[in-house]
């Protein structure tokens, strides 16, 4: 049996290989500042969790805009369908940053 790739595929692999390119440096701070969480004391732990997550959320924001500009020209149908495969992807390739992309 033929593995299946899905109507939006090519699209979405292209969109997030774009979004790493292009976040490159947003995505090194990420991992930064979790090693910065991991490294911290005890006193400083939370301060750079929220660091992290601020990070997180930065790479999240800018990974919807990349999704619902796409999805703006397409049909409302059609967008939900694309809206969830890019979800899908992006908690399957990019899992730290797909938990609040809903």
């Amino acid at each position: 049996m033929r593995f299946r790739r899905g109507r939006f595929a090519d699209v979405l692999d292209r969109q997030l290989v774009l979004f790493e390119r292009e976040n490159e440096s947003l995505l090194r701070d990420v991992e930064a500042a979790l090693a910065a969480h991991t490294r911290a004391d005890r006193d400083e732990a939370e301060e750079r969790y929220g660091d992290f997550l601020d990070l997180v959320e930065t790479a999240q924001d800018e990974l919807v805009a990349l999704r619902d500009g796409y999805a703006a020209g397409l049909d409302e149908d059609t967008a939900d369908e694309y809206r969830a495969a890019f979800n899908a992807l992006v908690r399957k390739r990019l899992p730290r940053y797909g938990l609040g992309i809903d």
